[in-house]
């Protein structure tokens, strides 16, 4: 089903503000190194990222259609860190952008990426109230998304609303993360299963394409997947250590525990605040069925389109095993689909990709 706010809105293949989202998505590089905390009635919350450095020994990327012998994407570039949501949706929308992205590195921020960042920002301090925690190491980092969950998951029960919450869970072996946008219950309905909403924004007063939504889809997809699946299945606590390399007896510091004991409860460790996630999930109920997609106007956050879509397991569950056969080596990244290779016109690897670096005699 789909509504729309307003009538006759124009289809437009792509936005600056779109494209600016998918660069933001081939951006996303790496889970938190330093967290910061907010606060929701005196309760906190996290998030923030730093930016990572392209290996000093990366390949010039005239040699990137050689195909070389190497070591999959997954373990290459997120070891001891697993997938984004991000990471896979970059990858549904262009295998090939996503590996010379991987490979050399991510398309600078725009002006229209930061204006989307500054209205989730705006979305997210409607709810909650930010406030900064110096983390020191991967142990807090993990901890304060941990924290971050608890109090979001509380102010959810309490609420019926929450933003900004972060996921993680385990897809066919394969560690993944995200922040969900928002997670509310039903105006109109009663029931006590949420329904998870995304929030994006354009730049001009046009709707998505359909290659676009689905992208936006397959991103809802998986955070209801992620949520669904930390209520019915049991933390793989161990392997969870073990991957992202983690000591669960870590000490925390005397920042991160007096702002855990203001939340109501007591940890000193990683492990013992893991305890308490793993506590928390048992009291979620599963989400809706029903997914909504927001689309607002950039310039004065006016509601462009309304859209609700049903998930289905069968399309999610194959476009994820397509994503992590890039991801895990078990395929070559390949092109984009003959009527969608308008994407080209917007990407920033055109001059050197094989599909698009056609010289100007060659065709004639």
């Amino acid at each position: 089903m789909e509504t729309s706010a307003k009538n006759k809105i124009p289809v437009e293949i792509i936005s600056e503000e779109e494209m600016a989202f998918l660069e933001a998505a081939l951006a996303s590089a790496r889970p938190l190194i330093a967290a910061s905390l907010s606060n929701s009635r005196n309760q906190c919350r996290s998030v923030s990222s730093i930016p990572r450095a392209m290996p000093p020994d990366t390949p010039d990327i005239e040699e990137s259609s050689v195909r070389l012998p190497r070591k999959p994407f997954l373990a290459q570039f997120r070891k001891n860190r697993g997938l984004s949501v991000t990471d896979i949706t970059a990858t549904e929308w262009c295998e090939k952008q996503m590996e010379f992205v991987l490979l050399h590195g991510r398309p600078r921020r725009t002006k229209a990426m930061k204006m989307g960042s500054d209205r989730h920002a705006q979305l997210e301090k409607e709810v909650i109230e930010r406030v900064e925690i110096q983390v020191k190491s991967a142990e807090e980092s993990w901890a304060m998304k941990f924290v971050n969950f608890i109090v979001g998951a509380n102010q959810f029960l309490f609420e019926g609303l929450t933003r900004e919450l972060p996921v993680i869970g385990l897809f066919n072996g394969i560690w993944v993360v995200g922040v969900i946008d928002e997670i509310r219950l039903p105006i109109y309905e009663k029931t006590i299963n949420p329904i998870l909403v995304d929030t994006k924004t354009r730049a001009k007063p046009t709707l998505p394409a359909e290659p676009q939504k689905r992208n936006a889809r397959l991103q809802l997809m998986c955070y209801k997947y992620l949520w669904d699946d930390l209520i019915y299945s049991t933390f793989p606590s161990d392997e969870f250590f073990r991957y992202f390399n983690l000591d669960s007896q870590y000490v925390l510091s005397d920042e991160i525990r007096e702002h855990v004991n203001s939340m109501g409860f007591q940890a000193k460790t990683l492990g013992e605040v893991l305890t308490y996630y793993n506590n928390t999930c048992c009291l979620l109920p599963r989400s809706k069925d029903e997914l909504l997609l927001r689309y607002e106007l950039q310039a004065d956050n006016s509601l462009l389109e309304e859209y609700i879509f049903s998930y289905d397991a069968s399309w999610f569950q194959g476009k994820m095993k397509q994503c992590l056969d890039f991801w895990v080596g078990n395929k070559e990244p390949k092109y984009i689909a003959e009527d969608e290779k308008w994407k080209c016109q917007y990407c920033k690897f055109t001059s050197v990709c094989p599909l698009t670096s056609v010289p100007a005699n060659a065709s004639q």
